[in-house]
């Protein structure tokens, strides 16, 4: 996993690695510019006419460095430096020097310019302010960054957007950039969606960081990465059976969606559970005997939803919603299967069920796992004004459930009851397509009944999910993709994992 630090945090890392891996502040910046060119050298060509803007503190001296040493890789490069009331740092103030030695193009910015200030330039670097930053920004500095933003250029950032707040909401000006290049870490602001018109595509740089001070450092984020997944997954024995890895109850299905059932019930098969049973509606059960044919079928007394429950409930998980309709039968059914305490994933119109019915909240079983997307979970927890906000709504439902909480989307995040959140790697825009939701309700349940903890199933059925999907986009393209393709490539995700 990477930890996902504060921008104080940040700071104290800088600070660490500075007093206890010998390396001067001046150094440590010269790592980080280094790294931002070798990135920059292997995606630009030297045709390209760069035009840096910079501030006067630490992450102008960013700019400053990089300037300098894209000019030594024979760039044409151009420098705007803003004044504004920020002292110049002692490290911009060393790159300057620098910078001025090695005849890199200096210009000042004092007073507010016009909007054809950065014209002519086919790449824009954002070196005005760092993740440090705490308050809006405004004056000249919001003056630079609207003419920044107005010109026609790539426009990337270094570190993070300048006017874009690490860890809290952010107003003001802010630049938005096509690419950001964040050093060793992401920043939690990266994985929300109001910051995407900001953040662009971003990217990590290695700059030597203490491994250290990262290894003991207690942080509540996460970004789930492979080699963290690949550490999940149980071994099988060769002399293990069916009975060795769980038996599946799926509830799903109603009068014209048993297609969201059958999506379940392929995934959660793909899944590597050893037994699979359906509780459907009679009407659904010859379809779904026809097109899952590895699965078993309990009927419901009802022609058309669900109304009733099985008779019996010894299974490793339940996963309930998709297709399942909100009939006040359903309602009343899905009460009673509550009742019964059993460890569940549920989806779709089971969420919606308990938004309605408030009074069901009290009763979903410690340890299962909610997946709504943004609607849905909209209807759970009420409205939010910015998405900091939205995360803190997920980590107070996921502790007053006991549950897992996974809330669908870009970077799907995985709130535990613990008060940490992992923010999914895998995934493309490809996905946005009904059902998809579908198939991730039938990796989870299948993972839940092998015997995976709440937790790792969650990360784990996310991640595979995802890269599914990534695997599917790369060999269909990513605008035709279907939710049967996420099944079909499920095999090829776990064997990447391999």
């Amino acid at each position: 996993m990477i930890k996902v630090l504060s921008a104080q945090q940040t700071k104290q890392l800088d600070q660490y690695t500075i007093e206890y891996e010998s390396v001067a502040s001046i150094d440590l910046m010269e790592r980080a510019c280094r790294a931002f060119v070798d990135w920059f050298v292997q995606h630009y060509r030297q045709n390209k006419k760069i035009g840096i803007v910079c501030g006067t503190g630490s992450n102008g001296g960013d700019g400053l460095g990089i300037a300098r040493l894209l000019v030594e890789n024979h760039y044409h490069v151009k420098v705007w430096i803003v004044r504004g009331e920020v002292k110049e740092s002692p490290d911009f103030k060393i790159n300057f020097e620098r910078a001025k030695v090695s005849r890199v193009a200096l210009n000042e910015i004092s007073l507010p310019s016009d909007r054809g200030l950065f014209g002519g330039c086919d790449i824009l670097i954002d070196a005005l302010f760092g993740s440090g930053l705490s308050r809006p920004l405004e004056g000249i500095y919001a003056q630079a960054i609207r003419c920044f933003n107005e010109a026609n250029a790539i426009k990337i950032a270094v570190d993070i957007p300048s006017g874009l707040m690490a860890d809290q909401p952010s107003k003001g000006g802010i630049v938005q950039a096509h690419r950001t290049i964040s050093f060793q870490l992401p920043k939690l602001a990266f994985f929300f969606p109001e910051n995407s018109q900001y953040v662009g595509e971003w990217n990590l740089v290695d700059i030597g960081l203490s491994k250290q001070f990262l290894k003991e450092v207690d942080v509540n984020h996460f970004f789930v990465t492979k080699s963290a997944v690949k550490k999940i997954i149980k071994p099988r024995s060769i002399f293990s059976h069916k009975g060795n890895y769980g038996h599946v109850l799926l509830i799903a299905g109603s009068y014209g969606k048993m297609g969201a059932c059958i999506l379940s019930t392929r995934a959660a098969v793909r899944s590597g559970v050893g037994l699979l049973t359906l509780h459907v509606p009679k009407s659904g059960n010859t379809i779904l005997q026809t097109a899952v044919p590895e699965a078993m079928c309990t009927n419901d007394s009802n022609e058309n939803y669900f109304s009733s429950l099985p008779e019996n409930l010894s299974y490793d998980s339940i996963g309930i919603g998709p297709g399942l309709g909100q009939h006040p039968d359903t309602v009343k059914a899905l009460e009673k299967l509550l009742k019964h305490q059993k460890l569940m994933v549920m989806d779709a119109d089971a969420l919606n069920i308990i938004s309605s019915n408030r009074h069901l909240l009290q009763l979903i079983p410690q340890g299962s796992i909610l997946t709504p997307h943004p609607k849905e979970f909209e209807r759970l927890v009420g409205t939010w004004g910015n998405d900091f906000e939205r995360l803190e709504k997920q980590k107070t439902l996921s502790a007053q459930l006991n549950s897992i909480i996974v809330l669908k989307g870009a970077y799907t995040s995985i709130a535990t009851p613990q008060g940490h959140v992992y923010f999914n790697s895998t995934g493309n825009p490809g996905m946005a397509t009904g059902g998809s939701g579908d198939v991730l309700t039938g990796i989870l349940t299948g993972l839940l009944a092998q015997g995976y903890t709440s937790t790792e199933a969650a990360i784990l059925g996310v991640y595979l999910h995802g890269l599914a999907g990534d695997l599917a986009a790369n060999t269909l393209g990513m605008n035709s993709l279907i939710a049967s393709d996420l099944i079909d490539f499920l095999p090829q995700a776990f064997k990447n994992l391999s």
